[in-house]
């Protein structure tokens, strides 16, 4: 499918993982993907896996925490391309567990989890209106949002704001033509999965994530590429009529 084709992308945070796997499957089906992420040999390196298979993308050097940069990012966009079709925001950090956390971790998870996904939507906001009604943006949350972390409180906290920010913002967005919706994985095999574990001290990682698997209906993990095959869809014109949506995307997890 070409669904992506003459369109530009832009996937904040997409140096490994779920995000390295949705800026790959933005540019197979045609787009043109700025990968973005706050360490540049990793940008590189996704942008070199696009090139490799044939895809577009050009690698940009971002901190998405410093709203100047974002700024200038979308400024750059609407220069070189004078629209942007898709924003997706992969953004995030586990956080510490429990309650007993100091000021500078709570300002991070803060400033990571919630502030890069104000400003960069905010920021992105006037290039994405420039869409001709195909404007698309999707942030990545948790299922730790919709049903609560008993072992990070700060964590669901700031994933857990959103979905109701993403209602608000489609709501505003829409006589722009700009829809917005959040996904909420489960468990995704990715390089930042073990750290969910490791939180707790003297924890068995291989059999906190045994035990974790065994609670999925499905069977198993998520693949990254199970993620970006929904955000495919919500930023395609398969999905206009979609917005303000939270899709829980982890093997029947949190039905039970």
């Amino acid at each position: 499918m070409n669904r992506f084709e003459g369109r530009t992308a832009a996937v904040v945070g997409a140096g490994s993982g779920m995000g390295r796997a949705i800026a790959q499957r933005l540019a197979a089906e045609g787009a043109h993907v700025l990968v973005v992420d706050r360490d540049a040999a990793l940008a590189a390196e996704t942008t070199s896996t696009i090139a490799a298979a044939g895809g577009s993308a050009e690698a940009e050097n971002v901190d998405a925490t410093d709203v100047a940069a974002l700024r200038d990012l979308f400024a750059r966009i609407d220069k070189e391309h004078g629209a942007l079709h898709v924003l997706h925001n992969q953004v995030g950090i586990p956080g510490p567990a429990g309650m007993d956390i100091t000021e500078q971790e709570w300002d991070a998870n803060i400033a990571v989890n919630m502030k890069s996904m104000w400003y960069g939507c905010a920021e992105a906001l006037d290039v994405l209106k420039k869409a001709d009604g195909h404007g698309s943006i999707t942030l990545t949350a948790s299922t730790s949002a919709v049903i609560g972390s008993p072992y990070a409180p700060l964590y669901s906290m700031t994933k857990g704001s959103l979905p109701p920010f993403v209602r608000a913002l489609a709501l505003y967005a829409a006589p722009f033509g700009v829809r917005a919706n959040v996904i909420c994985p489960g468990m995704v095999e990715t390089p930042m999965l073990s750290s969910f574990f490791t939180r707790t001290p003297g924890v068995d990682v291989e059999a906190a994530r045994k035990k974790s698997v065994e609670g999925i209906p499905l069977g198993r993990a998520a693949r990254p590429e199970d993620i970006a095959g929904v955000v495919s869809f919500l930023a395609s014109d398969d999905a206009a009529y979609v917005t303000g949506q939270t899709i829980v995307v982890d093997g029947g997890a949190t039905v039970q």
